[in-house]
């Protein structure tokens, strides 16, 4: 008789995407190993090639999770405090690339997979980032001010984007001045000079 691994209801897929997620946290990129998923999703080896087409198709997956996860946690960002009942838009749009920044933050090796896979992602993980992008692209709209849509929302998602990897490449312990906060960054890039600051 086989012996069941710990994955339940028989959803191996859903098991060994919970094992790479597990294996990027733990070791990055480095330690994500089809092997090593399958032996912490307590299958053999082989099965895996039953679910996805080699590591490319578990790390796509891992990224379509993540990319759903980054969805989820930008709703929530407007559903809690930046919904679109918050009468100030810069303060709708500090929301949702503050939920965007904390998201990179605490699951950066998940980040990293995440965008080194939607450069060659199949449709079903580039409708899932889509869906992300047009969160910012809702929250961009109130700055265009006759300007072009498309090289505000790049202006926008190129600081959030950059600041983030910023962070995360270049920790400055010894900067002779900390980071700017991202809002005083935000700030100077959409809004007009306050004399009072």
């Amino acid at each position: 008789m086989t012996k069941k691994g710990p994955h339940h209801h028989g959803n191996l897929q859903e098991a060994l995407i919970d094992a790479g997620l597990a294996l990027l946290r733990e070791s990055g990129q480095t330690g994500l190993t089809l092997r090593k998923a399958a032996a912490r999703a307590g299958v053999s080896h082989a099965a895996p090639a039953h679910h996805f087409n080699g590591l490319s198709g578990l790390r796509n997956a891992i990224a379509r999770r993540g990319f759903e996860m980054l969805l989820e946690s930008l709703r929530a960002a407007e559903r809690e405090n930046g919904n679109d009942s918050q009468p100030d838009p810069f303060k709708r749009l500090t929301v949702r690339l503050q939920a965007y920044l904390k998201f990179c933050d605490e699951n950066e090796p998940l980040f990293r997979l995440m965008f080194a896979e939607a450069t060659h992602a199949d449709p079903e993980l580039k409708r899932i980032a889509m869906d992300c992008y047009r969160i910012l692209h809702k929250s961009c709209r109130p700055f265009t001010n006759g300007r072009n849509t498309l090289e505000v929302e790049h202006a926008v998602w190129t600081m959030a984007h950059g600041y983030a990897v910023m962070r995360m490449n270049n920790p400055r312990p010894n900067a002779p001045a900390p980071t700017p906060p991202f809002e005083n960054l935000l700030r100077l890039l959409l809004l007009p000079p306050d004399p009072d600051r």
